[in-house]
Formats: structure tokens, sequence, C-alpha cells
């Protein structure tokens, strides 16, 4: 969760940076940087630890000029540092960059640029980005980023400048890693993460899409696809209104926060995996190697949309960590007489913390010995404060009542939780970590590649809007996800809707099918395929109407559905992190349709404080 600020123009901009930044501080505190042009040099001013300190720098050491970039870091490759800090140089320290997301490939990269002769100063990702734009680097900084960025696998956002062009900065968004905000001035121009950072500015704002590059001057900007061809951007004029700013380019929160979930997962991932041992570390969870030897079960407690993410995080331990699990709901579990000992691990999710429900069962769990772990997203909530430890979910605000980010970040967590504790209890080797946590790494480019697509789901929905019944069915680790589709439906749109694991269908919900009610089936090529399969032809022989998503490339089931939305082809474990996605894109377009209150659903509250 990076903040980036970038300034050119006659004005001083490290004043006009730092201010950014502490707007922007929420999104990293691990350490900060500033680069500043100053009498035809780069200087640089970084730290580790929070903006403060990089303030007392300044201070002490100052830097004035007419652009800079500047960067608070949330760590992913490299431990919080001053030589991790970013901005990072190239070899001849003329060329800097600022970095939002992971580069999937940096190993690649950097033993590339190692045998070709370039030094490396940090241990972050981000410095194989610098030296490439130093390799390509012939006079013109925009073709060098360019060629640079094309190289980079992942999702990103990516700010470059060099002391050789004075009057630019260059910028770019590769898939959903972070925005890249280009705010207009008068004789001035401003980059930005996020809105708040430039509003005092300026209010006229253009947003970069997925591989747009944006080249800046004092005067304006020119923007670009990576592949070299020029493109029109129409400016935004943003109210100087928190809410509405807040909202940026997004007619919903729950829209936005849809878009925003592979920088949501990024900023969860972040600095939790180390990518070159595949080691994932939980400094806050609390479990020593002993005590995750010595546990014999794990109970997840949950209310709601995390319940759901619990159900696809007993998949995850099952396999992972080799353990028991048990799902529960909070309202439920105090009021019978669980089987809880002190070998029992307990996992409590719960976006705000708050949830009165789950805050009993923990209290129950605890007082019969058991070791007690939260998934939250609120820092210092309640279940935080009373846990033994915590993994944060790092979504984010999440305004929208109708959980989203949230619930990818969680399952993002307990895929975290389920590789710590199988290191720890010795059921993952180095190679199977290795590979699983480059699975991660992939995670956020195969969230943006859904999100590229958003028009199939409103088409969709000007078709199915009218009707009053849906069924969603799903196998293996994805039937949650046909549970959290059918939440996620009636929950905004008001329309009833029934998810269910599709081996049950013959136990009942068939009879409900006729050619006027909707399945939406998860049918995505798994060890479950074929399986799934079946319940599509069983449908399809009652005259029912199959809504399928399936895997790119699936030609048999656009064969046998009536309508098909496609994912890319996706790690069996944390498939449900990428398709549970056009679920909530068609219950966010079918409401919208239907002209319900998106963001405020009737009778519904964003944290229930009350059984």
């Amino acid at each position: 969760m990076c903040g980036i600020v970038g300034y050119i123009g006659p004005r001083d901009a490290t004043q006009i940076i730092m201010d950014g930044l502490r707007r922007l501080e929420y999104r990293g505190y691990d350490s900060a940087g500033i680069a500043v042009l100053q009498d035809g040099r780069l200087v640089i001013r970084r730290d580790a630890g929070k903006l403060a300190n990089l303030a007392a720098i300044l201070e002490r050491d100052p830097v004035h000029g007419p652009a800079g970039i500047g960067h608070t870091r949330w760590a992913t490759h490299g431990r919080p540092s001053q030589r991790n800090a970013h901005p990072h140089t190239d070899c001849t320290g003329e060329i800097v960059v600022i970095h939002n997301g992971i580069v999937e490939n940096f190993m690649a990269l950097k033993a590339e640029l190692l045998a070709e002769g370039h030094t490396f100063r940090s241990d972050t990702d981000t410095e194989v980005i610098v030296h490439l734009v130093e390799k390509y680097y012939q006079g013109d900084i925009a073709e060098a980023a360019r060629a640079a960025f094309g190289r980079l696998r992942g999702a990103h956002a990516i700010v470059a400048m060099t002391s050789r062009e004075p009057d630019r900065l260059v910028a770019t968004r590769i898939g959903n890693a972070g925005g890249v905000t280009v705010g207009l001035g008068d004789g001035e121009m401003f980059l930005a993460s996020d809105i708040p950072a430039i509003l005092e500015h300026t209010r006229r704002m253009v947003f970069l899409e997925d591989r747009e590059m944006a080249v800046v001057t004092r005067t304006g900007a020119e923007y670009f696809r990576l592949t070299g061809e020029p493109v029109a951007k129409t400016p935004h004029t943003v109210p100087y209104d928190p809410v509405a700013a807040a909202k940026g380019e997004y007619k919903h929160f729950m829209q936005k926060e849809i878009y925003e979930q592979p920088r949501a997962v990024t900023d969860t991932i972040r600095g939790r995996v180390d990518f070159e041992t595949g080691e994932v570390i939980l400094s806050e969870v609390g479990i020593g190697d002993d005590e995750a030897r010595a546990f014999d079960r794990v109970v997840i407690v949950a209310c709601g949309t995390s319940a759901y993410a619990g159900l696809v995080g007993k998949f995850m331990l099952e396999s992972l960590a080799g353990l028991s699990v048990e799902v529960d709901y909070g309202s439920e579990f105090r009021y019978r007489d669980p089987h809880i000992t002190p070998r029992t691990l307990v996992v409590a999710i719960t976006q705000s913390g708050e949830t009165v429900d789950t805050l009993a069962a923990m209290d129950e769990a605890r007082r019969k010995g058991a070791k007690i772990v939260s998934i939250v997203n609120v820092v210092g909530s309640m279940a935080a404060r009373v846990s033994d430890g915590v993994i944060y979910m790092q979504a984010g605000p999440e305004i929208g009542v109708a959980s989203t980010k949230a619930f990818t970040t969680s399952l993002v967590d307990l895929y975290l939780l389920g590789m710590y504790l199988g290191q720890k209890r010795g059921r993952l080797d180095r190679e199977r970590s290795l590979a699983l946590a480059q699975d991660l790494a992939e995670l956020p480019n195969l969230m943006g590649s859904v999100l590229s697509n958003g028009h199939e789901y409103e088409a969709l929905a000007q078709l199915f809007y009218e009707k009053a019944d849906f069924l969603y069915l799903g196998r293996g680790i994805n039937y949650p996800i046909a549970l959290e589709g059918a939440l996620k439906l009636k929950e905004i749109s008001y329309i009833h809707a029934e998810g269910y694991p599709a081996g049950e269908m013959k136990h009942g919900p068939i009879a409900l099918i006729d050619d006027h009610m909707p399945v939406m089936i998860i049918a995505i090529r798994d060890r479950v395929y074929e399986k799934i399969m079946g319940n599509v032809e069983e449908v399809k022989a009652r005259n029912g109407i199959v809504l399928a998503l399936g895997t790119q490339g699936d030609t048999h089931l656009a064969e046998k559905a009536d309508h098909v939305l496609y994912v890319p082809p996706l790690p069996e474990l944390l498939s449900p992190v990428v398709t549970v996605i056009p679920l909530q894109l068609f219950a966010y377009h079918m409401a919208v349709r239907r002209g319900c209150d998106v963001d405020q659903p009737r009778n519904l509250a964003k944290s229930v404080t009350v059984e």
C-alpha cells in the first residue's frame, strides 16, 4: 500500500510532495523518501520508519527544486530499512524510480542485469526497474521507460525521472496494483497514487488505465499505451468534497472497492512473503514452531461474507497445514458446547473487528483455553485487541456495506496462514513454498485481467435484471464462492438467490429449475471440472438458463451454456480470489440496473454490533 506523489512546476517541489505524502502516509509507514531536482542534479533524502523521520532529515539537510517525486513504503521485497527505501537510483545516480506493486519476474531480470554489470544497492524488486530504464536509456526517458515497463510481469504503478531531462516525469499504470492520477494545474503538474494527495492544488485530474503511460511536463501531459500509440484522455473535475473525492472516477464506493481488489491483495501480500525462499513472515500472528506443531485442529468462526471466506479457508488450511478445520457461524458457536481445547487454534474473521457474534464466539473459545488469531481489517479494533495474534487484511477503508475487497484479502490472509503453519509444521518444503509464493505474486495481475472486462457484466445485467430468483452452484473450493455470489446478489439487488454445493442440486434445488430460472455455475477447469459439467447438462436438460463462469479457451463450456464469463487459468487454491470478482460485478450491475442503493442497501449495516 505505497503512496506516490510527483510535482513539476515553478514552486518548491519538496513542500508539495511532503504535504501529499502526509495525506498518504496510511498507505505505508515502513520508510519514506524523496528525490528532488536541485541545481541540475537529483538529490535524494530517505529513511526507514514513519514520514516524520524523513521530515526531520529534511529539516537538518533541506533540498529544494522545481521537480521531484516522493514515496511512502509498505515493504514487499526487502526489510524496512534506509537502503530499501524509495526512490531507487540507477548506477549513475541520474535516473530514479518509485513504485507500487510486485515485480513477479524480478529474479530473472536481476540475474540478467547483474550479468551485464549493473550494481544493486538494495534488496528490493523495485531496483530492477530503474536499472532496466538505465539499460534502455538513449536520450529519451519516455522511450526507455516504455521499453523497461514492457518487460515487467505483475501489476504496478511507477514514476520515473532523470536529471538528464529535467523537464519531464514519466508515470505508468500496469494492471490494478495501484492508481495513477495526473493532476492538471496552471503552469504546473502533479502525480499521485490517490486523489487526496493533490486535491488542494487542483481539481482537474486524469486517471491512467491499465498499460497506459503519461509523459508530464509543467505545461501538460501526453498519454500513450505502453505499445507506443497515443491515447486521448479527458480530464475529470473532482468536487472539493472528501466523500466525492474518495470515490474518484467511480459511481459508487462498492464499484471502487471491487476495482481496488488487486491493489488490496498486493498490499496484503506485501512484506509477508520472501519470494526468494518462499518463507511466509507473519510477525504479529504469535505462533511459534512448537505451538504450530502442537495444534490438532483449527476452528474458524465468522459471520456472513466472512463465514464464506472461512469455508474457503478450510480447503486452504487442510491442504497447506495438514490440520482438520471446522467452520462455525459466530452467532451459533456459543449456543452449544463446542469441543475446544488448548490444542485448538481458533481463527476469527471479521472486517470491522467489532462484530458482536464473532466477539462472543472468541470469548467462548478463550474460556475453553484455545489460542485465538483474528483476521481483521480495522487496526486497533476489539477483535484485534483481544486476540493472541492478528493478521490484518490490509484492504484499506471499505465503505460499501456489501463486502468485496475485505473478502478477497481475508482469503489471501488464510492462504498465508496455511503456508505459515505448513512451514512451521514441516509440511511444506522449499520447492513447494516457492511455487505457492509464485502463485501469490501472480495473483493481483490475474485479478486485474478479469476487471478489464467490466462491460460484459453490464450487458448481462441488462438481460436478467427483471428475474426474481437465481440459483448459484459450485464444487470443491469454489462452492463457497457460489454462496458468496448469491449473497452479493440478494444483498444489493434484493433478488432472491440461493447458493449450493453443486453435488447437492439433485437433493432438492433441482425441483426449482425451469425455463425461467437462471443458474450461475462456477465451471472453471480444475479437478472437479467434469463433475460440474454434469451439473450444466442437468440444468440444460430441464430447460434451465445457464450462466457459467469458465476458464478462457473452454469451447466445450461455451457450447453448453447460454452465457459464459471467463477468467484466466488459475492455481486451484487461489482460484476463489479471482472467481468471486465476476460474481461481485454481476451483482453490482444488476443492482444499478434495478435502481437500488448499492452502497447502503436496505436493512443492512457495515458492522453488526448487536445480536
